[in-house]
């Protein structure tokens, strides 16, 4: 139907000149309701950009199993909210999962995914598979789907030791809970397009959980040299990324003295070659 300003000229005129009642708010209200106050489209800014979000998450199989690391990093609008928050946790002896979108809500739903592994692995007295767990997870963000429609978005990152190929596996997941395999890496969050380039470039398949994490910091590296929501290495402060490795033998974050190492001998190559290791084109 035609609103009242696509009429000719004429019956616009009319319209002016016989409203009908001798309420002008009435008339307002009929010919442009968006000229009244309370009536207008534009409205605040949604809960989800007020409040702070973790970025980027970088996960790769190596032999025998996946590593998983972090930015520490969260953002709230252009304001950095944290500088230490912690992204990548624990969720049984074999898994972790890492957080990006809503901080609070993540961090909630890390908690309660590790609560409900254990919860099954008690009462059935065995763990789950992978894609067991896998699935589980989806449940749990699928969930939260009305709270992400309010902007409170929480899409996570799995990362698994599969016993029964003795390997790692990588999950990443869609809002609505949808589960999907990455296969050798993958990256999430705001810098995860620029970290996926790094890894393309520097991933090796079946290489040592040692040269896997030194991808991953390179990665993490790219990813806050290009992105600000990601926050690179701070010496000044000795903040290093979240690092963990997932083998047969278990979970494992390392320690920050082991991480600063990778970290500073990223740093002291950049100083001579600012855009990281060239990948052989042979």
């Amino acid at each position: 139907m035609a609103s009242h300003r696509d009429l000719p000229a004429g019956m616009v005129n009319h319209i002016f000149t016989n409203t009908g009642n001798s309420s002008f708010t009435e008339f307002v209200g009929s010919y442009a309701p968006e000229l009244l106050p309370g009536r207008n489209d534009n409205l605040a800014a949604p809960v989800g950009d007020q409040i702070a979000h973790a970025t980027t998450i970088v996960a790769a199989t190596c032999a025998g199993g996946v590593v998983m690391a972090g930015d520490r990093r969260a953002t709230s609008g252009n304001i950095i909210a944290q500088r230490e928050i912690e992204k990548v946790f624990r969720t049984d002896d074999h898994s972790c999962m890492g957080i990006a979108g809503a901080a609070s809500t993540g961090i909630e739903m890390a908690r309660l995914y590790r609560v409900e592994l254990e919860h099954y692995e008690k009462m059935e007295g065995r763990t789950l598979s992978v894609a067991g767990k896998a699935n589980r997870l989806a449940t749990m963000i699928r969930g939260n789907l009305a709270m992400a429609m309010q902007g409170l978005v929480v899409v996570p990152l799995f990362a698994a030791y599969d016993p029964d190929i003795d390997g790692g596996r990588i999950f990443s997941y869609d809002v609505g809970g949808g589960p999907y395999e990455q296969f050798h890496h993958h990256a999430i969050g705001s810098g995860s397009i620029f970290a996926r380039g790094s890894l393309k470039k520097l991933y090796r398949e079946g290489a040592s959980p040692e040269d896997t994490v030194m991808a991953l910091i390179q990665s993490l590296y790219d990813a806050a040299d290009d992105d600000s929501a990601t926050g690179g290495p701070d010496v000044t402060r000795r903040i290093w990324p979240v690092v963990a490795t997932i083998t047969a033998d278990g979970f494992r974050r390392l320690p920050d003295d082991e991480v600063a190492e990778y970290v500073q001998a990223t740093v002291a190559g950049r100083m001579t070659n600012p855009d990281g290791p060239v990948a052989p084109l042979r």
